[in-house]
């Protein structure tokens, strides 16, 4: 809380390369500040953070409307291409614990391409990293953000048909989670609506989380 009228909420993305993590960050912030495009190796090598601007319409408490702050820590992908897994978790474990170390992580968020859909193995990588990364009760604090679902549309599915048909990998994930999980669509995202959707959906688990945050400390081992 930078003063009574506003309400910051911290986040992470994490996410294996080119699921459009980086376009994720972006668009929570309606702005540009993480490189994106596609390319044959991990774009992202280092942590950097992202401030949005006040943000009105969004929330409101104790019958107040407040102002909307978003930060969100844009990671390198884990498996990447230039790094072993360790660089990579210390790197972010790291980054985390120096921009919010005080304040908090409101909530991490997986980034899976929708149109991918996750193996086993990839899904107990994630879950061990994150494991790594935010410990015991990463569950409270982690959610699945499924990127490019306007391709799954484009397949004929709605989110209710494309978790219906959903791999049990991917079902157990969004279980594990207590099913805290938003679909992105990449064509709509940089659409202030489609923006005010998401940022409401991720307000609304950090709500249910009684607005607790995730206090990181660095530690080496």
């Amino acid at each position: 809380m930078a003063d009574s009228n506003e309400m910051t909420i911290n986040l992470v993305v994490l996410g294996r390369t080119q699921t459009g993590k980086s376009a994720a960050g972006n668009s929570l912030l309606g702005s540009s500040d993480f490189e994106s495009h596609r390319s044959p190796s991990s774009v992202t090598t280092c942590c950097s953070l992202g401030r949005s601007c006040r943000i009105s319409g969004i929330i409101r408490r104790n019958g107040c409307e407040l102002a909307l702050r978003v930060q969100v820590l844009d990671t390198p992908s884990y498996p990447h291409s230039g790094l072993s897994k360790e660089q990579v978790r210390d790197t972010v474990r790291s980054a985390l614990a120096h921009y919010f170390g005080e304040e908090g992580l409101h909530l991490a968020l997986l980034v899976l391409r929708a149109d991918l859909p996750p193996c086993m193995d990839e899904s107990d990588h994630a879950i061990q990293f994150i494991q790594e990364l935010l410990g015991p009760t990463w569950k409270d604090f982690t959610a699945v953000l499924l990127t490019h679902a306007d391709k799954a549309e484009e397949a004929g599915f709605s989110e209710e048909a494309y978790l219906h048909s959903a791999s049990t990998t991917l079902l157990s994930l969004l279980s594990s989670v207590q099913h805290k999980y938003i679909f992105l669509d990449n064509q709509k995202s940089i659409i202030k609506e489609e923006r005010a959707i998401v940022l409401r959906k991720l307000l609304n688990f950090v709500r249910q989380n009684n607005y607790q945050v995730l206090l990181l400390k660095h530690s080496k081992e």
